[in-house]
């Protein structure tokens, strides 16, 4: 057996916490919930970022590898964290190479803020912007979303039967 694969196939005891070895594999649950990602996200991000590959196994059961896991940690810290668009994150991806978005996964190194144009507009590089009649329609909407936003904080607040 090749040594590669013979260092996968090692099996360290687990903690005595019943977690799984560092070097175990991961369902897609396991990682959904250890980096609090829903598992549609995380198959979503296997579509938009080819690096992300992890083990089909029968039935197209995923399996994630440790560096897949840390892989997919960087890529969130990029996108959730770092407010990068999925194109920035890719552009991260093309620039720096695969060990660096995991090194961000694992705290060890930091991404620069993202580009003026992507963290101003929120727009995707080659978007429209939106002018006059939509532009309105959708100040509205977001005026009729803050309304409903104010009445849940109310509803949440602990009743004062003083009030």
């Amino acid at each position: 057996m090749p040594p590669a694969l013979a260092a996968e196939d090692t099996v360290e005891p687990a903690a005595e916490s019943g977690e799984k070895s560092v070097h175990a594999f991961r369902t897609i649950s396991e990682v959904a919930e250890e980096l609090d990602v829903p598992q549609h996200v995380l198959r979503f991000w296997e579509t938009r970022f080819g690096q992300i590959r992890p083990v089909k196994r029968a039935g197209g059961r995923r399996y994630y590898r440790p560096q897949d896991v840390e892989l997919v940690a960087g890529i969130r810290q990029l996108l959730h964290v770092r407010r990068y668009t999925i194109a920035g994150a890719q552009r991260v991806l093309k620039e720096n190479g695969v060990r660096f978005v995991q090194a961000v996964g694992r705290g060890e190194a930091m991404a620069a803020e993202p580009l003026v144009q992507e963290a101003e507009d929120g727009r995707e590089p080659g978007a429209e912007p939106v002018e006059g009649a939509d532009r309105a329609a959708l100040a509205g909407v977001l005026d009729e979303l803050r309304a409903c936003r104010a009445l849940l904080d109310a509803l949440r607040r602990p009743f004062d039967p003083e009030a």
